[in-house]
């Protein structure tokens, strides 16, 4: 008996003395060229973790048995995260491969030259925002292109009107209307839809953007003068197949988004519904108005890749977009009265009724050469009231992209003829003929060619030259060229330099909203002549590690020489005067953007811009006189931090903008017997900060939830962006001094939300 007592005493010594032994893992950090020296492994539940040696060898010990979540982490490299499980005293060799990000400079990217290439590799500064980066600092059930774009350095959006809130996306400190936004590299969006279709593309169609500074009319023709906006749908076949996003706000909105991606045989399909409901009215600065729009939007979308032989690519996308909008007294949107109320002339309200319709996509021609045609069709039309003001206009641009990509040596050839048509029509002056009550449509049938090479010299530098020509009916040939250049003086550091032209055919009454909201009459003074710029930018890139950690410099210098500038005068309370400058006007500017990923789950990113916009003309003495650009800020930041607990699985992301001080319009508040005071609004605005913060948290693979708080800290801006309300002498919004120009900060005030999402993946 003693000896079995012993012999058990024993047997238990040592399985508890085993159960205490700790475990190593150990292994090699690989890349696709051998081991990763410096790379680093991580256990964020602990303080565990091991540097490479020289051959990408760690060694992590005393480790207790158990699941364990490794961290990998290298500059250049995509971090990645692997589970594994370690019993007593075990000695568990694990290697791993890590793929090559270089902080995104891996992404390919098409904008830049009009074909696939990678952001490292492009000789045009590319910068690029996918979904799931904005995703993860917006709601992604009620965003929009609108609010992804804002996460870029440099880019802005600029309100125009203090009623309805139309919208426009500016780059570098130029108005939104010379912004190119095109839809997988076809120009889709005129001037009629750019005042509010923006806001009509859901977060849920958008694989990515990618946005260029600078004038891009050698590729992209009229508008693209600030810059190009690319937004690239989703691939069909990456996509879940079904999703649900559905979301709520503390001002009782609601947004949804529905989508399913099926597939008929080799070929794939993405369908979504998106929907956003507005109908809350809040006037917290006492204008009488509410301080934000109402609506009921509904998007629905499609696109599919069609399978063909030898993986020729076919796609086609459609998109349809219905909107109505409508803001003004609370007596016009109360039980939604506005619909008897339209167009009255003593209850004030702006009703805007939107239907767009879109065709795009590639077809790949069955050719052993490199040919494609790139096609785009659009259909706008606007039903609105602004007051009694009624405003209707439809705009149908068709679009074909004939193209040819052939390498040479080190010469990447892209050649192409271009085809546009587009058709406006409204009900103002701007489609009357002069010389009688006739009507008189817009129609231009506008033929380009373009040619481009992009030289690798060696693989430190590389040199992109192209020109483009564009016939116009009424202003004859237009000529654009472009040259860029990129030298790489080491693996992590790039120099891009760029210079071109721009030029820009301008449609006033589709881009400037003060014509047909407000009381100020149109007075064009001469025969308006198409914009033209040229343009320089310098781009400094460097990939940079400290310690563990890795990240990126940016650092832009950019300058813009405009004439023949189109720019509207609003000294004359009663008119807005239009004619092309004299003189010229002028941008200029820095910016810097620093992105660093830390050794445990932190990313931040720092962006900064320096701007300065100005326009030279005669004054009425004759003399030459400098005033800067209305609403382009002297100064502008975007800060983002996101933090990831791994184990609970919970991401929050912190937003924080910075707006500088801008110039404003001349606008004149009404004193109490309802004439105009004698001294206008300050015409120079104050800096200010917008904070936003999100948090997500993934409860299984198919359901996750995400919160946060728009404008955390309760920001608005602190005077009415109406003038003429309160005059005595006529009903609210009908003043002769009634105007709606003076937005420029968020009228909007804080505002919570909920949301949840629910995916089936294709697997299940």
């Amino acid at each position: 008996m003693k000896r079995a007592i012993l012999l058990v005493v024993i047997i238990s010594y040592n399985v508890v003395c085993l159960g205490q032994q700790p475990a190593t893992i150990y292994g090699i950090i690989k890349g696709q060229a051998g081991g990763i020296p410096g790379a680093t492994v991580q256990i964020p539940s602990t303080q565990t973790g091991d540097v490479a040696n020289a051959q990408g060898q760690f060694r992590l010990t005393d480790l207790k048995p158990g699941n364990y979540d490794l961290e990998f982490r290298s500059i250049g490299y995509k971090p990645l995260t692997k589970t594994v499980n370690v019993s007593a005293g075990q000695n568990l060799k694990f290697n791993v491969l890590l793929e090559e990000n270089s902080l995104g400079l891996e992404e390919v990217v098409v904008t830049g030259t009009m074909k696939p290439t990678f952001v490292k590799s492009s000789p045009v500064k590319v910068s690029v925002v996918t979904s799931e980066y904005f995703n993860t600092f917006t709601p992604a059930a009620a965003s929009s292109v609108i609010e992804g774009i804002k996460l870029v350095n440099g880019v802005q959006e600029v309100v125009a009107c203090g009623v309805c809130f139309t919208n426009s996306i500016s780059i570098n400190g130029l108005p939104g209307p010379y912004t190119a936004v095109l839809m997988d590299g076809t120009p889709i969006y005129g001037n009629l839809a750019s005042v509010y279709g923006l806001n009509g593309i859901p977060s849920m169609i958008i694989d990515r953007f990618e946005v260029i500074k600078g004038p891009s009319s050698t590729l992209y023709g009229s508008e693209a003068v600030a810059g190009v906006i690319n937004i690239i749908t989703k691939d069909p076949e990456g996509q879940p197949l079904l999703s649900i996003d559905l979301m709520g706000t503390s001002h009782f909105e609601s947004f949804g988004n529905l989508s399913v991606a099926p597939s008929i045989g080799k070929s794939n399909g993405f369908v979504g519904i998106n929907y956003a409901y507005i109908n809350d009215f809040d006037d917290r600065n006492y204008d009488g108005f509410g301080d934000m729009a109402n609506l009921d939007r509904y998007s629905f979308f499609t696109k599919w890749n069609i399978y063909r032989p030898r993986n020729k690519k076919f796609s086609i996308a459609a998109k349809y977009y219905y909107e109505d909008r409508r803001n003004g007294v609370e007596e016009f949107l109360q039980d939604r009265n506005y619909r008897e109320l339209r167009g009255s002339d003593e209850i004030y309200g702006e009703s805007i009724y939107t239907h767009r319709a879109e065709l795009f996509g590639t077809y790949e021609l069955p050719t052993n050469a490199n040919l494609r045609i790139d096609y785009s069709l659009s259909q706008h039309l606007q039903d609105s009231y602004y007051g009694s003001d009624y405003y209707e206009a439809e705009q149908g641009i068709a679009f074909a992209n004939f193209i040819w990509d052939k390498q040479l040596n080190k010469h990447s050839i892209l050649a192409g003829i271009t085809s546009r048509y587009q058709h406006y029509d409204d009900n103002t002056v701007a489609t009357s003929d002069s010389t009688s009550t006739k009507n008189n449509p817009d129609n231009q049938f506008i033929p380009g060619i373009f040619l481009q090479d992009e030289w690798t010299v060696s693989d430190k530098v590389t040199l992109l030259t192209g020109g483009r020509l564009d016939s116009y009916t009424s202003h004859g040939t237009i000529f654009s060229p472009r040259f860029n250049a990129k030298y790489k003086p080491g693996k992590w550091t790039t120099l891009r330099a760029n210079f071109g032209t721009g030029f820009r055919i301008v449609n006033l009454f589709t881009e400037d909203h003060a014509f047909i909201t407000g009381q100020r009459n149109v007075e064009i003074t001469e025969e308006l002549k198409p914009e033209k710029s040229f343009n320089g930018n310098l781009n400094f890139n460097h990939v940079y590690s400290i310690g563990k950690s890795q990240g990126t410099i940016d650092f832009d210098m950019y300058y813009t020489y405009f004439f023949n500038k189109i720019i509207p005068n609003y000294d004359d309370p009663s008119k807005i005067i239009y004619a092309n400058t004299d003189g010229h006007a002028i941008t200029k500017g820095v910016g810097i953007n620093i992105t660093h990923d830390f050794f445990f789950p932190l990313a931040v990113n720092l962006g900064f811009n320096m701007q300065e916009a100005t326009q030279t003309e005669p004054n009425a003495e004759g003399e030459f006189e400098t005033t800067s650009i209305e609403f382009a800020p002297e100064w502008s930041g975007v800060i983002t931090a996101n933090y990831t607990w791994a184990q609970p699985q919970i991401n929050i992301a912190y937003t924080l903008r910075l707006t500088g001080p801008m110039a404003l319009p001349v606008v004149y508040d009404v004193s109490p017997d309802g004439t105009p005071l004698s001294s206008p609004r300050p015409t120079k605005s104050e800096p200010y900060v917008f904070h936003n913060i999100q948090l997500s948290k993934e409860i299984s693979n198919t359901w996750s939830v995400y919160g946060g708080v728009q404008n955390l800290f309760d920001y608005i801006q602190p005077i009415s962006p109406l003038t003429g309300f309160n005059d005595p002498n006529a009903s609210t919004g009908f003043s002769p001094y009634f105007d709606t120009a003076y937005a420029y900060a968020p009228i909007h005030g804080r505002e919570f939300y909920v949301g949840v999402k629910w995916n089936l993946s294709k697997s299940n």
